[in-house]
């Protein structure tokens, strides 16, 4: 929240005039509205961290993951469907209390910045369908992991974090062609001279895919954006239709080109190495927990078991890799200058320059963020700082 009030301070210090390297580029009124539009965002984020305090106090001291799990247990329900239940029955509830704040930052901050395209009723559809994911992919993943954790020994931290691995592999190969489509719909790119200028680019950079997708980001959001998405033969590149329509075909090219940089210079595969690791990692630490009992006792005095210390890790770890935000952040920023310099190779630096300066006024991203702020969280670097940084070469 101290960050938080920093970068809010800030922005509303330095809204009454471009930066310098914006003059002339980025209109008053357009700076402007991206110094609101960060200051609604940033009073949201505030109610959101006290409602996460409410809520972790509620269930752990207040006696919440203790009373469901005794509810449940009456119900006759023990061992991996006692866990599953008890999970699944608090998850539903941590999500109705976050609901409303979800409603207001769609319905209430996005629509009052002209940004919302979303409706009410595919606001319901991506929520059920949201839900219905949960239920067909993480129930049965829960499950083997409690099963894991009652009957697996000693070593259950082992294999439940290769059941983890290979599920989140599978997913992130599967997620481009069977999960995502179910929200959006994925066409070839129809300008037939940017298609051709786009496949250029990409033999260019040596990049076998299954294609350059737009994707009919417009349903929800007039933001514009481009990533990066897939693994092995299902690898693919997608670019909004906002981005498509605001920016020429050679800006277009050179934030491809940035895409492709991440890629070639295997920034998604040592990220997803890094999460492996960590997932290892936190269920070691998980493995020793569960058996000191003072775990159990501090955090609300539930009954020890498996999914109560699923639970309450879960909760906890946030707390501990809230420190470790900074490292990551830097870490994903020079990732942003690596694949900038990788595009500036294999397109025009100029034309990149006048993309990102286009995405920033589109998208109301402030060009005065908070020095602290940003360096604790934001995964990519200030907008004056990739300017120059682009200019200069």
């Amino acid at each position: 929240m101290w960050l938080l009030n920093r970068q809010i301070a800030r922005v509303r210090v330095e809204r009454h005039r471009v930066p310098d390297a914006f003059a002339g580029v980025v209109p008053l009124d357009a700076h402007q509205k991206a110094s609101d539009y960060t200051v609604a965002h940033g009073r949201v984020a505030i109610i959101e961290a006290v409602l996460d305090v409410v809520l972790f106090i509620a269930v752990t001291w207040g006696g919440g993951l203790a009373y469901l799990d005794a509810w449940w247990r009456d119900q006759g329900l023990s061992g991996v469907w006692l866990g599953i239940a008890v999970i699944a029955s608090l998850y539903l509830l941590v999500a109705l209390a976050g609901w409303p704040l979800s409603l207001y930052r769609v319905f209430g901050v996005e629509a009052r910045f002209g940004f919302n395209r979303m409706t009410w009723r595919l606001y319901a559809a991506d929520v059920l369908k949201g839900l219905l994911l949960g239920v067909v992919l993480g129930v049965p993943l829960l499950a083997a992991i409690l099963a894991l954790m009652h009957d697996g020994g000693e070593l259950w931290w082992l294999y439940a974090w290769l059941v983890w691995a290979g599920f989140s592999l599978t997913l992130a190969w599967a997620y481009p062609a069977l999960i995502a489509p179910l929200f959006n719909r994925f066409l070839p790119i129809g300008d037939a001279a940017l298609a051709q200028r786009i496949e250029a680019l990409i033999e260019r950079c040596g990049f076998a895919s299954r294609g350059v997708f737009v994707m009919d980001g417009s349903r929800r959001s007039a933001h514009g954006n481009a990533y990066f998405t897939g693994l092995g033969a299902q690898k693919r590149i997608v670019l909004f239709d906002t981005l498509i329509e605001r920016l020429s075909a050679a800006e277009v090219e050179a934030v491809l080109a940035h895409e492709l940089g991440h890629f070639r210079l295997r920034h998604v595969r040592k990220r997803l190495l890094l999460n492996l690791v960590a997932g290892l990692a936190a269920l070691y630490v998980l493995a020793q927990l569960m058996r000191w009992p003072p775990f159990f006792v501090v955090l609300g005095g539930v009954e020890p078991s498996p999914h109560a210390a699923l639970v309450l890790f879960a909760l906890v770890l946030p707390v501990v890799t809230f420190w470790l935000a900074p490292l990551a952040a830097a870490w994903s920023r020079r990732h942003e200058f690596e694949a900038d310099e990788f595009a500036r190779r294999h397109s025009d630096a100029r034309e990149l320059a006048a993309a990102l300066v286009k995405l920033y006024q589109d998208n109301a991203t402030t060009l005065t963020p908070d020095a602290l702020y940003s360096a604790f969280f934001d995964s990519h670097p200030p907008a004056t700082v990739r300017i120059a940084r682009l200019k200069a070469t």
